[in-house]
């Protein structure tokens, strides 16, 4: 299969993909290796593709879907105890976790795509950091982090900002 030809079968295969797909899972697909597809998905992010690479796979990140959601983001401090908690209570209240970001003193800002939607989402994260005795990034910067959060309305946004304020996760 040629290159152009294996690449928009990505993109058409990605656009129908509700949930992230795998690298592995994209390369049984188009009959090629997962660096190939590694280097595709560079390939198509370099003629502005919008694809994230999530911990579980690649996303086709809708250009619509951006215009009638929105955003906010959070700055939040807490111990890797409190992880599960803090992303929970905003899944929980209907947002969507787009990334994590640090603020590093050497290496600048580090960002993350983690694209979580449910309580399933968020346990799949922790117990792949625990299983893979991955450090979080917030240990980097003391506890300190940012996410950004999707909703369908400013009125969620609202409410998991309260909430995070009054368990102690949201910083000003």
């Amino acid at each position: 299969m040629e290159g152009d030809v294996r690449r928009t079968q990505i993109i058409q295969y990605l656009e129908q993909a509700e949930t992230p797909v795998s690298g592995t899972s994209l390369a049984k697909k188009m009959g090629v290796s997962r660096q190939v597809i590694v280097q595709d998905i560079a390939l198509l992010r370099a003629v502005n593709k919008n694809i994230l690479s999530t911990n579980k796979g690649y996303l086709l990140y809708q250009e619509q879907e951006k215009n009638s959601k929105k955003r906010r983001t959070f700055k939040v401090k807490h111990d890797n105890a409190h992880i599960m908690d803090e992303l929970n209570t905003i899944v929980d209240l209907g947002g969507q976790v787009l990334d994590v970001v640090v603020e590093h003193d050497i290496y600048g800002q580090i960002t993350v795509d983690l694209v979580m939607n449910s309580r399933a989402d968020v346990a799949a994260f922790v117990d792949k950091v625990n299983k893979n005795r991955t450090r979080p990034l917030n240990e980097l910067t003391e506890g300190v982090h940012f996410h950004t959060v999707q909703a369908s309305s400013e009125g969620i946004l609202d409410r998991i900002e309260e909430a995070l304020f009054q368990k102690g996760y949201l910083l000003k």
